[in-house]
């Protein structure tokens, strides 16, 4: 049957039906009691929300009806005198309890304000439906000299994204760098946003710990202001930068965490400094063992530390997998200066062979049964040092280009806020650490030691033996 329709009184077959929505008329207090009760509860989820703002304002607003002027103006003054007390008499706590969690209030209001143009500007919001997704900021915690702002991605993001567009966040939000690193959950990253620079100042040499605490050597000072704790138990290191960048500082700051052990007989530190001595040849009494003119000493020196290698894993097999340093069995730790003298520039084919062959077995073997290398080189290049893969510690001072940065440090560093092509000369010392399976790089400042305190320290803590594969004498 045809749909028939009529309008003004004319039957019209086949016309859509007109359906006219009904009216209905509301009372004027019915409105007004609805949009009234709307308000109201609109305002009572602001002032939960902003509990902090608006609790402070209605109690001093109640203080200010019930004593006048005099009741805000004692309520802030105790307030600031116990603030005051309480800084100077225990300032951590102070600063954890008290200044922080407010500085981190007023500080997620900032990064609020400029949040929605920050994630439009570096591409980091989604168009889905015809609607524009943004990642939720969270949460902000402010620690010394940086801020860790918890941010909920959209779905279909990583950390990797918000990593390409850290220099576009750091120069919206005015902080001096921005890092991406995964979050608690698969869906959340974390931004640290460094505002100062506490790197900016030399790091005096640190104190020698009485017993070496071979997971965590303190070797200098990271962007955060703490105490940076270098890991040597179950890894190898490797040290990058240009001339002048400050592979030195990296050398000395772990001679000096491991000095007490050196005494004790429970650390043997290898040195090997192709280079005549110039860097080395100051501390050499730090070394049981040192080499800096005879190449085939060298070599010697380190197929004699592959050989200790093999013989601890073929005693250690079947019993445990890490081995514990004694001072029958010390822990060796050999040092060894621009490497790339002894696996690319060495002209004595034979010996460089040696070296290779020897130092491959090292690398790969010696990390679980106590036998490290701390080597430093300046061109990282693949065929200068076939074996960089082999270090899970790497260390990139002040490098010469932005495309070094990866090949020293791993695929993505850069992006992730290793920035080492951008350490300026007149921070010697500075540098990011890597390590395997930390997709986060750390900066750290090292210690600087001057020649007097190497002299110092290698006085006091030496123990040369052997220089050149000559025995002192007096030796054991």
């Amino acid at each position: 049957m045809p749909l028939v329709n009529v309008i003004r009184g004319d039957r019209i077959e086949g016309a859509p039906i007109n359906v006219r929505t009904p009216f209905v008329r509301i009372p004027m207090w019915l409105a007004l009691s609805w949009w009234t009760a709307k308000a109201l509860g609109r305002l009572a989820v602001v002032l939960v929300r902003f509990w902090y703002v608006t609790g402070p304002a209605v109690f001093f607003g109640w203080l200010y009806l019930r004593f006048g002027w005099a009741g805000p103006a004692v309520v802030v003054g105790a307030v600031a005198a116990v603030a005051t007390g309480w800084a100077f008499g225990h300032r951590p706590s102070w600063l954890r309890f008290g200044w922080r969690p407010v500085l981190s209030r007023y500080r997620r209001m900032v990064y609020r304000r400029n949040w929605h143009a920050a994630m439009v500007t570096a591409k980091l919001a989604v168009s889905f439906d015809a609607h524009t997704v943004l990642p939720v900021l969270r949460r902000v915690r402010c620690a010394s000299g940086v801020d860790v702002v918890t941010v909920r991605m959209v779905t279909g993001q990583i950390p990797d994204d918000f990593a390409k567009v850290a220099e576009r966040l750091a120069h919206t939000f005015g902080v001096r760098q921005v890092k991406a690193a995964p979050g608690p959950r698969p869906d959340v990253v974390l931004l640290h946003l460094f505002r100062g620079d506490p790197l900016a100042k030399l790091v005096r040499p640190l104190p020698v710990p009485a017993v070496p605490e071979f997971t965590a050597l303190p070797v200098g000072r990271q962007e955060d202001g703490d105490g940076y704790p270098l890991r040597l138990f179950g890894t190898q290191v490797l040290v990058v930068g240009a001339t002048g960048a400050g592979k030195g500082s990296v050398i000395w700051s772990v001679v000096r965490s491991l000095a007490a052990g050196v005494t004790t007989g429970l650390v043997q530190i290898w040195g090997l400094d192709p280079k005549g001595g110039m860097e080395l040849g100051i501390g050499a009494p730090m070394f049981t063992r040192f080499a800096c003119k005879d190449y085939a000493a060298m070599a010697g020196l380190i197929e004699e530390a592959a050989s200790t290698a093999r013989d601890r894993a073929a005693n250690l097999r079947g019993r445990t997998r890490q081995h514990t340093p004694t001072p029958d069995e010390p822990l060796i730790v050999l040092v060894i200066d621009e490497l790339a003298n002894l696996t690319a520039y060495l002209t004595d084919r034979q010996l460089k062979d040696r070296v290779k062959a020897a130092l491959s077995i090292l690398l790969s073997q010696g990390r679980a049964v106590g036998v490290h290398v701390v080597a430093a080189i300046q061109d990282p290049r693949k065929e200068v040092l076939p074996f960089r893969d082999l270090f899970p510690t790497r260390i990139g001072l002040r490098l010469a280009e932005a495309a070094q940065v990866d090949l020293v440090l791993g695929e993505g560093m850069r992006d992730r806020g290793a920035l080492c092509d951008r350490i300026p000369q007149s921070l010697p010392g500075v540098g990011f650490v890597v390590i395997d399976g930390d997709p986060t790089p750390m900066r750290v400042r090292f210690s600087y030691l001057t020649d007097d305190e190497i002299r110092d320290m290698a006085q006091t803590y030496g123990r040369l033996r052997v220089i050149d594969g000559e025995i002192l004498d007096g030796a054991a």
